[in-house]
């Protein structure tokens, strides 16, 4: 069958299909077809919207993450600070912290592997519902899971008093130093278990069947071969909890310091709020490069692991879990036992604290008010703190989401060779602790203006809470290729347009579940916001933390709790609308 001669013609040829045109002479090749209308915008050497964007984009996080850590690292280097570090209280405070948070990193490994071991590799019951009950105090924020524990756990808890009634003493006062590292343990090994889990997967089955095959048992097969190739996981993730806890603000600030338990945040707080340092923020900066310091090792020697890490190509089948037996089911029901202990217990302990006039009041029907939750929302404080949270939250929400915007997109959506560079400082607060970020802005704020203002605490959330957006960002647009981009250039649209009309639309989703993120966590954050306190600019962790500070400790449970279940609701809905 022939095709007609007037599919051939260039007045009837086939919708968006070029016609052919004459043949080049003979001897000679076809040159290059000319350049699209626009393409000469995205010629290398030649300023476009895309190239301001970059600049802009450049100037913005040089702003927000370069300026404040060069600013702490000069204070500390050329101030007097240093020779506060050699005195007694800087000494035990720093040996508190790294005792602290070395033990309770490996308290945290250790319990986050045996559960991802058991939940990824076995066959207990109830796996789904045991992970989504582990996985919990990630979600709770520290200073608020202390005060629930101590509802708990605390002197005039209802379980010490029935224990000192019936042993003559109680079972275990949860201020100091052990109630801190049980704390800070069971906050952090979530993400122990998060990464150990992620690694699990990555391990091929044919590994363990292949050593099943050759005679070993379930068990041996699970100790001997998955459970070495573990290790770089293991190691990165006692690493970054280390890191984390080593400058918590309020697990130690509430459960520690009322047993004179002081840590390297704590005492920073303590040396603001005080004013008996001759240069408070020189000694605040030298403290704060240590961390920095200390951060930075971290993230290098997880980076070493990381290179060093050996590959393995994963296989297609399915790994075969570990049968249990007859232990399946008193593993199953010790496991969410121990689970439910550590997770629904103390937000049952601290509901019933909310609804109780005064601590040591028994729960009764007759005592049951709801006095304290309306005493704890109706105070001017809170309203102050709620109106502050929801004013800077909302701020860095929309700061970021447009910032990680940008970023994340231009540095995926491009091939510029500085893009690498762009992303590693847009991170890089990611490995800084928040007491480090908050002193960094305490150096800068007299010489811009921003000093016992609501700003500083704004500018601080940017630079902290930046990486959420754009790794939200950069995470899905790895997987697209850039064929709807060079379409767009190939029908004459220059880079900026491209990047406008292709990619921003891509990305806007997962820039908006970034900001969602932002924003829940920066109206439930203390560190930042205790440490750069201005007068009238509290917030709701500020108003929920000098509560407990001056004994009342049943609105700051009624306070606690609503931010609990208001954040368990909006991460699940965010969670919701990202899926």
């Amino acid at each position: 069958m022939t095709a007609s001669p007037q599919l051939l013609r260039g007045s009837d040829a086939v919708p968006g299909v070029a016609p052919a045109g004459p043949p080049p002479p003979p001897g000679r090749t076809p040159g290059p077809a000319p350049a699209p209308r626009g393409a000469a915008a995205g010629r290398p050497g030649r300023a476009d919207g895309a190239t301001f964007l970059r600049l802009g984009l450049w100037a913005a996080c040089a702003a927000a993450v370069l300026v404040p850590i060069a600013a702490i690292i000069v204070l500390a280097v050329t101030g007097g600070g240093w020779r506060e570090l050699i005195s007694p209280d800087v000494a035990e405070a720093a040996g508190n912290s790294l005792v602290s948070a070395g033990v309770s990193a490996l308290g945290a490994v250790l319990i986050g592997t045996l559960l991802a071991l058991l939940l990824e590799r076995t066959d207990v019951p109830f796996r789904r519902t045991l992970r989504l009950l582990a996985l919990s105090p990630m979600l709770v924020p520290p200073f608020v899971g202390a005060i629930a524990w101590l509802s708990l756990l605390g002197p005039s808890s209802g379980l010490n008093r029935a224990w000192t009634e019936a042993f003559g003493g109680p079972l275990w006062n949860l201020y100091g130093a052990d109630g801190v590292i049980f704390l800070l343990t069971l906050h952090s090994y979530p993400i122990a278990m998060l990464i150990v889990s992620t690694a699990l997967r990555r391990i091929p089955a044919d590994l363990e069947q292949a050593a099943r095959i050759s005679g070993a048992s379930a068990p041996i097969a699970l100790l001997q071969i998955t459970a070495p190739l573990l290790r770089p996981a293991v190691l990165s993730a006692f690493t970054l909890i280390a890191v984390s806890n080593l400058a918590d603000f309020g697990i130690p600030s509430i459960i520690g310091l009322p047993d004179r338990y002081v840590t390297l945040s704590t005492l920073v707080y303590r040396t603001l709020q005080s004013g008996t340092a001759e240069d408070p923020l020189a000694v605040v900066a030298a403290i704060g490069l240590v961390l920095l310091v200390i951060a930075v090792l971290g993230v290098l020697a997880d980076l070493f692991l990381a290179k060093n890490r050996i590959e393995i190509d994963a296989s297609a089948s399915a790994p075969e879990r570990l049968p249990l037996g007859p232990a399946r089911v008193p593993v199953g029901l010790i496991s969410a036992a121990a689970i439910l202990a550590v997770t629904v217990l103390p937000l049952v302990t601290l509901t019933i604290q909310a609804i109780l006039p005064a601590p040591g009041v028994p729960l009764r029907w007759d005592t049951v008010t709801l006095s304290s939750i309306e005493r704890a929302v109706t105070a001017p404080g809170t309203v102050t703190g709620i109106t502050n949270s929801l004013m800077l939250a909302g701020l860095a929400a929309v700061i970021c989401g447009v910032l990680g915007l940008a970023v994340g997109t231009l540095v995926t959506r491009s091939r510029a060779r500085d893009n690498g560079a762009l992303l590693s400082v847009a991170l890089l607060p990611q490995a800084i602790p928040g007491l480090v970020i908050a002193v960094a802005w305490l150096v800068i704020a007299p010489r811009i203006g921003l000093f016992n203002t609501p700003w500083l605490i704004l500018c601080a959330y940017v630079t902290s809470f930046l990486a959420l957006v754009v790794q939200s960002v950069t995470a899905p647009l790895r997987g697209i290729p850039l064929f709807a981009e060079e379409a767009a250039r190939v029908s004459g649209a220059g880079r900026f347009r491209a990047l406008i009309d292709i990619s921003f639309r891509m990305a806007i989703p997962a820039a908006l579940s970034g900001a969602a993120l932002v924003a829940l966590t920066a109206v439930r954050e203390l560190t930042l916001s205790v440490l750069l306190l201005a007068p009238g600019a509290q917030t709701l962790g500020v108003v929920i933390f000098n509560l407990q500070q001056a004994g009342a400790y049943n609105a700051a449970s009624a306070l606690s709790l609503i931010v609990t279940l208001i954040g368990l609701a909006g991460l699940g809905l965010a969670a919701r609308s990202s899926r």
